[in-house]
Order: structure tokens, then C-alpha cells, then sequence
């Protein structure tokens, strides 16, 4: 009984962990692809169209609270932040970093899906998602295909 009590721990032991190394990587890469959103704006005039004149506040975080990046755009630019922000636009809730990198790997980001799952929760005006998932898409575009 013991053995199985102390295989039973373990195995809680490595999911917890593994979960905590996704929850990492999944905001090293959102922060990532944010940075180099931010750098094709600072490069790529037609790209930089998309922010002009916009003004939005977005809170990327998981339920568990262990990821919480924020993008700002503001006159023309773009900040990331690893925190929680004052007044979002929307807030966009992933279920765990695994929920958040398989929405961002998809090759279909499907926001509706992703609600339906229970993987992904809204909290602010959907446009705001819908323009960034539409500025995510043409970065992605612009990159260089494999």
C-alpha cells in the first residue's frame, strides 16, 4: 500500500512539474511572439498600419494565475509587460499554458472552438481579440515558411 501511496506522489510530482514547464514556456513564447509583433511594427511600415491610430488594452493570463502577460498599444506603439494591467480592453483566460500554445499553434485559431472547449474565457469586448488574432495572423504570414 505504501509503494502505491509513494508511486501515486511521484507521478502527481512529474504532472505538476511538467505543467509548471509548459505554463513557462507557453509565456516565454507568448512574450516572444509580443516582442517580435513590436519589432516588425517598428520595421514594417504596412504592418505598423495596423496600430495606428488604435488604442488597446490586452491581459493574457491563465486561471491558475501563474502566467500573466500584457500587451498595450498606445499612440503608435506597442509594450509588453509581465504583469497584470490596470483596465484591460479584454482579458483572455487560457484553462493552463498548454491551452495557450495549442491556440497559438493551431493552424486555424479558432476563438468560438477554443470558448466551447473550456479552454479559452473572454472577459471585455471581442473586437479587441478579433484585431489581434487579425495582426497575429499577418505577422505569421510574413514569416518565413518551413
Amino acid at each position: 500500500m505504501f509503494d502505491f501511496l509513494k508511486r501515486l506522489r511521484q507521478k502527481k510530482m512529474r504532472q505538476a512539474y511538467q505543467d509548471c514547464l509548459q505554463t513557462e514556456f507557453a509565456e516565454e513564447f507568448l512574450q516572444t511572439l509580443l516582442n517580435l509583433m513590436g519589432i516588425t511594427f517598428a520595421l514594417d511600415h504596412d504592418f505598423r498600419k495596423n496600430i495606428a491610430n488604435f488604442d488597446g488594452r490586452y491581459q493574457f493570463k491563465t486561471m491558475d494565475g501563474k502566467l500573466t502577460v500584457a500587451a498595450i498599444f498606445n499612440q503608435g506603439c506597442m509594450k509588453v509587460r509581465e504583469k497584470v494591467i490596470n483596465d484591460p480592453h479584454i482579458t483572455i483566460t487560457f484553462r493552463n499554458g498548454r491551452a495557450l500554445l495549442n491556440f497559438l499553434f493551431s493552424p486555424n485559431q479558432d476563438i468560438l472552438g477554443a470558448m466551447l472547449r473550456h479552454d479559452v474565457q473572454t472577459d471585455g469586448n471581442l473586437n479587441y481579440l478579433y484585431k489581434f488574432g487579425f495582426m497575429a495572423k499577418q505577422l505569421q504570414r510574413m514569416l518565413p515558411q518551413p
